[in-house]
């Protein structure tokens, strides 16, 4: 499914963000939108938690036998 996909590719950048900061005290989005507070940058960190909470639902998916993770 399309919007699974986009959820994901959204989770990983927001743990690639996450991974700098932990790493270098670097936070891109805010680099780029204007600091922390800045709307577009709150607009960012708020689509990618909801994405985040719809990749928690990947985990609980039943998938018929036989089918391949794609």
């Amino acid at each position: 499914m399309i919007l699974d996909r986009i959820a994901l590719v959204l989770v990983i950048i927001g743990a690639l963000n996450w991974g700098a900061v932990g790493l270098f005290g670097f936070d891109l989005v805010a680099f780029l939108c204007g600091g922390q507070m800045a709307v577009l940058s709150r607009v960012i960190y708020t689509v990618v938690g909801v994405a985040g909470l719809w990749c928690v639902s990947l985990l609980f998916r039943d998938r018929p036998a036989g089918e391949a993770a794609a």
